[in-house]
């Protein structure tokens, strides 16, 4: 890889983490990983008391560790998905050059 586009990219990434590392709010420790879900919900709670969901979960996970396999098997499911997609456009191509 070419060093200049390489020193690009990683200034980027610096530019673009800057206001994750500059965070000044503190967070206590459930809420770092509460998700979107759980802001958006005491949100709408701060805003309109009286709000009453659509509609309620079919399935709750029965603990955090059993909600964060699920989602971490999901992740990998997804990244195996897109692997072997890009393997199978990179086979493709070679294949062609043949």
């Amino acid at each position: 890889m070419n060093w200049k586009l390489t020193l690009i990219l990683l200034t980027l990434l610096a530019l673009l983490s800057q206001p994750v590392c500059l965070a000044e709010e503190e967070v206590e420790e459930e809420e770092a990983w509460g998700g979107a879900d759980g802001l958006a919900a005491d949100k709408i709670t701060e805003i309109a008391p009286d709000y009453e969901p659509w509609f309620s979960p079919i399935w709750e996970p029965p603990s955090g560790e059993i909600e964060s396999l699920l989602f971490s098997t999901q992740a990998a499911i997804g990244a195996l998905i897109i692997g072997y997609f890009f393997g199978y456009n990179k086979a493709k191509k070679q294949e062609q050059k043949k």
